[in-house]
């Protein structure tokens, strides 16, 4: 069954990466940095979760012979949630960003801190 998850996730997740990249290849090429990372940040996270798949019974057996904390960052299952967390996060702001512009107003990316992307949404201007 579990093969069975990990094949519809992938399908589900690929067609929105292709509906993603014809987005910021064709419609709004300069929105392709935020595309290209939120889609990087995913892989990497699907690429974790793989791993751990694979090799779970193996990993175990090695975390049981490291100290705690760096049996804790091999710890592949977590880094999926947050790289998946992240470059869902990142597709989202990537889709509010082109719906909006879609919508004639005009969206602003904005960091929090420094490093936390937010969106800001201005109105559109009146004629």
């Amino acid at each position: 069954m579990q093969n069975f998850h990990q094949i519809v996730y992938g399908a589900l997740v690929s067609i929105i990466v292709l509906r993603s990249v014809y987005i910021v290849l064709w419609v709004y090429p300069w929105l392709r940095g935020l595309g290209y990372t939120s889609l990087s940040v995913f892989l990497m996270g699907f690429f974790f979760w793989n791993v751990d798949n694979i090799f779970c019974d193996k990993l175990r057996g090695l975390r049981e012979k490291m100290p705690p904390v760096v049996g804790a960052v091999t710890q592949f299952h977590a880094w999926w949630h947050i790289f998946t967390g992240l470059g869902s996060y990142l597709h989202i702001l990537l889709s509010l960003y082109t719906r909006t512009l879609f919508l004639k107003y005009r969206p602003k990316v904005k960091f929090v801190f420094g490093i936390w992307p937010i969106l800001l949404v201005e109105p559109p201007k009146q004629h």
